[in-house]
């Protein structure tokens, strides 16, 4: 087991267990690292039963190509943090392989009651500085099915078995707010139509689940201390403020169980209707609820970046 699943236990460790979600069933299709797990495992400390899906296993590599972290690992993190952790190799582009993981759901429990639908994977397609027509088109359309159509098929899939309780609750993950999204391009137009693409469905998909006492939205982390991230800048979970003297403006930067700690807010909160269909931010929810990271602060990474477009903003003043 890696330092950073270590650093993640202890994470929900330090915080005591409320056991606000025992007993509610939960999906996380694409909990294999970053946000993935850490809203897995956050949803696991607060008591939940987990269902963890993604493509890496101890067995298998995705095209992702990181064995470091695998849905196994998931799995235990969530079950040692206090809730049950269930790993289920899921190609989230197969239906089949969805219909089957939903079937067992079903079969194992007869409810859902939270479906996050963070499904990703395209960072190896990422190309910027060219225009539409000068990016590989293969690798676009890849992007597209990694950030859209997995979360559709899974949606269409799992919404009757999640609609048959009140209350069910639907979480889009994606990369920046309607405030942010809305009104800048993202630099690659495939990118930014996998990162738009949850938001509206969020909204959608609100709309009906409404009449069914049901609540969608899209919930964005700030700049995520992902395992990724944290490798391409050279440091771990323990030692990432030393990446801040070469840039800044990473001390905003926030680990994944912040934007955990969002999403089981949210699951455990019986007025959550409130939000149906609105684009939210880990940020954000954290000043609502009065959670904090890790470290006991509460970055605003997404008010601190637009800040930054009008003026000097100090980045102290944001976490």
């Amino acid at each position: 087991m890696s330092d950073f699943p270590v650093t993640l236990v202890r994470m929900t460790t330090e915080k005591k267990d409320t056991n606000s979600l025992r007993g509610r069933i939960c999906l996380v299709a694409g909990a294999t690292r970053g946000a993935g797990r850490g809203i897995a495992v956050q949803l696991g400390a607060a008591g939940a039963t987990v269902y963890v899906t993604g493509r890496t296993t101890r067995a298998k590599l995705s095209e992702v190509g990181r064995a470091t972290e695998t849905i196994e690992e998931t799995a235990e993190l969530v079950t040692a943090a206090g809730g049950e952790g269930i790993a289920v190799p899921t190609d989230h582009l197969d239906v089949e392989q969805v219909k089957a993981l939903v079937e067992r759901i079903d079969r194992e429990h007869g409810r859902l009651d939270v479906l996050v639908n963070d499904v990703w994977g395209g960072e190896h397609l990422l190309s910027f500085g060219k225009k539409t027509w000068e990016n590989d088109l293969a690798g676009g359309l890849r992007m597209l099915e990694l950030g859209v159509k997995t979360h559709a098929i899974t949606s269409h899939t799992a919404l009757p078995l999640l609609i048959r309780h009140p209350g069910a609750l639907v979480v889009e993950i994606t990369d920046g707010t309607s405030a942010y999204n809305g009104t800048r391009f993202r630099e690659n137009l495939f990118y930014d139509l996998a990162k738009n693409a949850p938001i509206r469905m969020a909204f959608g998909l609100g709309k009906e689940l409404a009449e069914y006492g049901g609540t969608a939205v899209c919930v964005s982390p700030g700049w995520l201390r992902s395992e990724q991230m944290l490798e391409g800048f050279g440091v771990t979970e323990e030692n990432w403020r030393d990446a801040v003297a070469k840039i800044p403006d990473f001390a905003v930067a926030e680990s994944p169980a912040y934007v955990g700690r969002a999403v089981a807010a949210l699951a455990a909160d019986a007025d959550r209707h409130r939000w149906n269909g609105r684009s939210l931010d880990s940020g954000g929810l954290a000043r609502e609820y009065g959670f904090t990271d890790a470290d006991g602060s509460q970055p605003d990474a997404w008010g601190f970046i637009l800040a930054g477009e009008t003026g000097k903003p100090d980045v102290n003043d944001y976490r």
